[in-house]
C-alpha cells in the first residue's frame, strides 16, 4: 500500500449511501472515518424548518468542519475516509440554495470566497468516490433511515441537487475519481455487491 495514501472522500446526494460505504471500507481496509456532522449539527433541524433563514449558517458550519477534518488528515499518519468532500457544499448545496432564492447574493459570494481560500490551502483527496443514484433510490434510502428533519424534504429539492451533482462530477479534475452507480447495488446486505465495491476501490487505488 502506498505510504502517500491518506485521504479518500465519499461524495453523493442525500441518501446515496455515503455513511454505509464509509463503514464498509473502514472495516475492510482498517481505515479511519470522518463522519459528516449531522447528529451534533446545531443548524440542521432549523435549516430544514426555515431554509432561507439558516442556509448561510449551515453552509459555513459544514465548510469549517470539513476544512478542519482535511487539515487533521494531512497532518496525521492514518488513512482516513471523509463522509462527503469539501467541494460538494460549494459546488452543489450552496449554489442550489442561492438559485432557489434561499441564500442571499452577498451571503453566497461571502461563502464562496471563503471556500476558495480554504480549498486552495488543502490537497484534493487521493480518491473521490461518487455514489451516483436516481431520485427514487435516494427517497427509498431516506425513508428507510427515518430522520425527522428529512421528512419535509421535497422531491424537487433532491432532483435539483442531483442535477448539480452530475454537472459537477462530469467536470471534476481535482484528482482521481471512481463513480459507483448505486441504483442496483446493495453493498450493505449483498455480499456480491460488497465484493464488487471493495474490488473497484482497490483497483482505483492500485492496492
Amino acid at each position: 500500500m502506498s505510504k502517500s495514501l491518506k485521504h479518500i472522500a465519499i461524495a453523493g446526494n442525500i441518501g446515496a449511501g455515503k455513511t454505509t460505504l464509509c463503514e464498509l471500507l473502514s472495516n475492510h481496509f482498517n481505515w479511519e472515518v470522518n463522519y459528516e456532522s449531522t447528529d451534533d449539527n446545531p443548524y440542521l433541524e432549523d435549516f430544514y424548518n426555515d431554509m432561507s433563514r439558516w442556509s448561510f449558517n449551515l453552509q459555513i458550519y459544514f465548510l469549517n468542519n470539513r476544512y478542519r477534518q482535511i487539515l487533521d488528515i494531512q497532518k496525521g499518519d492514518k488513512i482516513v475516509i471523509q463522509d462527503r468532500s469539501i467541494y460538494e457544499d460549494a459546488h452543489i448545496f450552496a449554489p442550489n440554495l442561492h438559485k432557489m432564492g434561499l441564500m442571499a447574493e452577498r451571503d453566497f459570494q461571502n461563502y464562496f470566497d471563503l471556500f476558495k481560500l480554504m480549498s486552495s490551502q488543502v490537497n484534493a483527496p487521493d480518491l473521490l468516490i461518487y455514489l451516483k443514484a436516481d431520485v427514487s433510490t435516494l427517497v427509498n434510502h431516506i425513508q428507510k433511515r427515518g430522520r425527522d428533519y428529512e421528512s419535509t424534504m421535497s422531491i424537487d429539492y433532491l432532483k435539483r441537487l442531483n442535477d448539480r451533482y452530475e454537472e459537477w462530477i462530469n467536470s471534476y479534475t481535482e484528482g482521481k475519481l471512481l463513480v459507483l452507480n448505486v441504483n442496483d447495488l446493495d453493498y450493505k446486505s449483498n455480499s456480491n455487491d460488497t465484493e464488487y465495491v471493495i474490488k473497484a476501490v482497490s483497483d482505483a487505488l492500485g492496492l
